[in-house]
């Protein structure tokens, strides 16, 4: 297996023309040679511009016919990630997360690749323990409306385990919570994009349920960072939780995105969707010992340069 350190590498990422890929294909094409692959169901080829990158317009969950060569290192991060999306293309998303995972590892296992997989911090479900650790097996409906993408992960996580146990291949898993920066789709669907598009119009800001339930921010520099490091680092067959552990209620969010907006926005509330979950909060206590990663982005700062990029987007 190649040595990561100091040496340029080809690295395959999928998934790559998404809000958190195309930030993960930025970084690293700065060192290395990427080839991104993205079926563009959810991610945006303008997300992609500029970049000295190799783009393959594909769908993962389809038989990998395009010649890419050697590959060093794999990002596994095609699928659908928002409850809107994930809504409107089920069966993709199921497909992305185990035909297309099977794919991957395949071109992983005979490239003798190192090979990261974005799993979900919903693969907790509506979380029974907080914060999250990694050895929680969770709280998910297997037939609820989210489930193609928790049990989707669920069973990319079971995959990837299986092909480190049975050929030694150098998986490591990192669950992915609440992401956040610019690139997100103003019409994502997760509580970012909607507060602040919200806001910025002065539109009333929706919060579901009673505001109560708690989630917390990653900045996507800290999460490329987090991604980047298991990647390249000597874990296989590990799970780590990657996200911010500062917890904020819903309705503190709102309010917090309404004052960075200078925004005269009222607060509305609706029912609470079915399975959403109540907290949210991971403890990365495993990655910051394994790797020495923790995020380093303020709320504070991190909001202020999405919503600039925001307001930029909605002036266009």
């Amino acid at each position: 297996m190649t040595d990561y350190v100091g040496e340029k590498m080809r690295i395959l990422v999928t998934g790559g023309a998404g809000f958190i890929g195309s930030h993960l294909c930025e970084r690293l094409a700065k060192e290395h040679n990427v080839i991104c692959v993205d079926n563009l169901l959810t991610g945006k080829r303008e997300n992609l511009e500029g970049m000295a990158i190799r783009f393959i317009r594909h769908d993962i969950a389809r038989p990998f016919e395009k010649k890419i060569g050697k590959v060093d290192v794999i990002f596994n991060l095609a699928s659908p990630a928002s409850p809107a999306d994930y809504e409107e293309y089920p069966i993709e998303t199921l497909l992305a997360n185990s035909v297309g995972v099977y794919n991957m590892l395949e071109i992983a296992r005979k490239n003798d690749a190192r090979f990261l997989q974005a799993s979900s911090s919903e693969v907790y479900g509506d979380p029974l323990i907080h914060p999250q650790r990694e050895g929680y097996w969770g709280n998910a409906n297997p037939i609820g409306p989210r489930s193609c993408y928790d049990e989707g992960k669920r069973f990319a996580e079971a995959l990837c385990m299986s092909y480190y146990r049975k050929y030694g291949l150098g998986v490591a898993i990192a669950r992915i919570f609440n992401t956040y920066g610019p690139r997100m789709r103003l019409d994502d669907g997760r509580v970012v994009p909607n507060f602040i598009s919200q806001a910025l119009k002065n539109r009333p800001i929706t919060v579901y349920g009673d505001g109560k339930q708690t989630r917390s921010f990653c900045y996507v520099s800290d999460m490329v960072n987090g991604l980047c490091a298991l990647a390249f680092s000597k874990y296989k067959g590990e799970v780590f939780n990657v996200g911010n552990p500062e917890e904020h209620t819903i309705l503190e969010f709102a309010n917090i995105t309404k004052r960075k907006c200078s925004s005269d926005s009222r607060t509305i509330f609706k029912s609470l969707p079915r399975d959403d979950p109540r907290k949210r909060k991971p403890d990365v206590s495993k990655i910051t010992k394994a790797v020495g990663w923790k995020p380093k982005v303020s709320l504070d700062e991190g909001l202020g340069e999405t919503v600039g990029w925001f307001r930029k987007r909605l002036r266009k």
